[in-house]
C-alpha cells in the first residue's frame, strides 16, 4: 500500500434552492465514489475486499441502476446482480455508464417544478412511487452509504484516503 493521503474536501457549495442543495450534495457524493473507483487497474477495481465479495466496480454499477430505477423510471428485475461487474464490462465503461446516468438524472431533475409529486420510479405492487423530495434524500442517503464503503475499499486497494 501506498498510503496516499488526500485532504478531505468540505460539503459542496450550492445553489439556495431545495432542489440546488439536494442535487448539490448528490453530484458531490457521485463524484466521491466514482473518483474511488479510477486509477485502479480491471483486477484492483474488481477485487472483493470484505467476505460478501463488495468491490469498487460493483458498488458503482450498482449505483448506476439505483438511480436508472429511481430518478429515471426504470425497472430492475435483480438487485443482486446489479452489484457485480460482467466480465465483459470494464472499469472504463462502467464509470463512464455511472456519469451518463448523472447527466440523465439531472436532466430530468432539472425538469421538475414541484418536489411534492410522485417520483419516476416505476410502480411497485400497486403502490405510488414517494415524492421526488423523498426520492432525492433516499438517493443522498443511498449513494452516501456506498461512498463509505469504497471509501474504505480503496484504502484497502491502495492505501489511498480522501475524496
Amino acid at each position: 500500500m501506498s498510503g496516499k493521503r488526500k485532504r478531505d474536501a468540505g460539503p459542496p457549495a450550492t445553489g439556495p434552492g431545495e432542489r440546488d442543495v439536494l442535487v448539490g450534495f448528490l453530484d458531490y457524493l457521485r463524484d466521491a465514489v466514482a473518483a474511488k473507483a479510477e486509477g485502479l487497474t480491471e483486477t484492483e477495481a474488481r477485487a472483493p475486499g470484505v467476505p460478501s465479495g463488495t468491490n469498487l466496480l460493483g458498488l458503482v454499477r450498482h449505483l448506476t441502476c439505483v438511480e436508472r430505477y429511481w430518478l429515471l423510471g426504470r425497472d430492475v428485475s435483480d438487485w443482486s446482480a446489479t452489484f457485480h461487474a460482467a466480465p465483459d464490462e470494464t472499469a472504463e465503461g462502467i464509470i463512464a455508464a455511472y456519469r451518463e446516468t448523472h447527466a440523465a438524472a439531472n436532466a430530468a431533475i432539472a425538469s421538475w417544478d414541484d418536489l411534492t409529486e410522485a417520483g419516476p420510479r416505476p410502480p411497485k405492487q400497486g403502490r405510488p412511487a414517494p415524492s421526488r423530495r423523498w426520492t432525492l434524500a433516499h438517493l443522498i442517503e443511498e449513494t452516501a452509504r456506498h461512498a463509505g464503503h469504497a471509501d474504505i475499499l480503496r484504502e484497502l486497494s491502495d492505501g489511498a484516503t480522501g475524496r
